[in-house]
């Protein structure tokens, strides 16, 4: 059997681009990139050149991010961290995406604790924030502001991520790959389908309002019907937005209706006091 591994570059750039997306060292836009696995997958696709099955296994773990929030900046799993292990693992093992899912659970909820030591890192590092406020130096600051935390984050996810992939990785694959079809196997993929399930649920109670339960049954129908005709997901996409921009507008329209009905009102009664 072809030993499976993953290659020093391979983990080294994926090690980093965790690191940046976690310290937010790419600007605003990491962010949002900290509560979405989809662009680390896609990277993760790219350094492994096998986008599309990354993809798919990323899509797979998405669902059960959906409806997550962080209150305080903590999440009770970071799914870039859980993306970056979890596929690797799913790419090298052959894996199907659900089984995919039960990997990156408990790496993910590792790397909440992670997260919650970089808190611990910032508190040490407001002290000097404080000193430099307190002189007006503005270039001491930006340093203890920006760069200083990226840095501390680097440090620290930079080589847990490189140990995770370079050795962890390949042992967790080899091990479900000799299990294929046996017992482990089935239950990652009991565990992933389930979850996948609650990622849903969540998304639907996070839409809250009743009423918009009816764009879930159109979107749920449209892809029954449609499936056989192997629509991608981008259609699918073009589709959603159209649908969203002419709720939208009808909604917007209602409004404006409603706000100049009170002015049409107010018009005819000086109207008739004319006469």
């Amino acid at each position: 059997m072809q030993e499976m591994h993953v290659t020093f570059l391979q983990a080294a750039i994926i090690s980093v681009w965790v690191a940046m997306v976690m310290s937010r060292g790419l600007g605003g836009a990491t962010l949002t990139l900290r509560f979405t696995p989809m662009m680390t997958g896609l990277i993760v696709g790219i350094v492994f050149n096998d986008i599309p099955n990354a993809m798919i296994t990323t899509a797979a773990i998405q669902l059960i991010y959906m409806g997550v929030f962080s209150p305080g900046g903590q999440m009770p799993s970071e799914p870039s961290i859980a993306t970056a292990v979890a596929v690797p693992v799913a790419l090298l093992g052959k894996m199907e995406p659900t089984a995919a899912v039960a990997v990156a659970v408990p790496v993910g909820l590792l790397g909440s604790y992670l997260y919650q030591l970089r808190f611990f890192f910032n508190t040490m590092i407001m002290k000097l924030t404080e000193k430099y406020a307190q002189e007006a130096n503005s270039s001491k600051l930006t340093f203890s502001i920006i760069i200083l935390p990226i840095i501390c984050s680097c440090a620290l996810f930079i080589p847990f991520m490189f140990v995770a992939l370079y050795f962890g990785a390949p042992i967790i694959a080899d091990v479900i790959k000799s299990n294929a079809g046996g017992l482990v196997f089935h239950i990652l993929n009991v565990i992933g389908g389930g979850l996948a399930a609650v990622g849903i649920a969540l998304t639907i109670y996070v839409i809250g309002k009743k009423s918009y339960i009816i764009f879930f049954l159109l979107a749920y129908f449209l892809a029954v019907i449609t499936k056989p005709l192997n629509i991608t997901m981008v259609t699918y996409a073009i589709v959603g937005a159209i649908v969203a921009f002419i709720f939208v507008l009808a909604k917007s329209e209602a409004v404006n209706s409603a706000a100049d009905q009170p002015r049409n009102n107010a018009n005819n009664n000086e109207d008739d006091d004319d006469y």
